[in-house]
């Protein structure tokens, strides 16, 4: 396997999946400012679009969790 098919199924593998997750939380500290400042100015809105994300935030990460378990012991990187 040459190294640009590795570096093409990296985003399939383990760690591309690890990777992806790790942003995904990384996400969840800016929603979670955004909460925090929009029930300090009680602004409604920006509420329920900092809740918004947040569901994206967790639906994301049950996604790339399902895939990881997927992929199991047949990860692109290593075989």
């Amino acid at each position: 396997m040459s190294a640009l098919n590795k570096a093409k199924g990296f985003k399939k593998s383990k760690s591309g999946t690890y990777l992806s997750m790790a942003g995904t939380a990384f996400g969840a500290i800016g929603v979670a400012k955004q909460i925090k400042k929009a029930r300090a100015e009680h602004d409604t809105l920006r509420l329920i679009d900092a809740t918004v994300s947040a569901v994206a935030i967790v639906t994301g990460l049950a996604i790339l969790y399902r895939e990881l378990k997927r992929l199991g012991d047949d990860d692109v990187l290593l075989g």
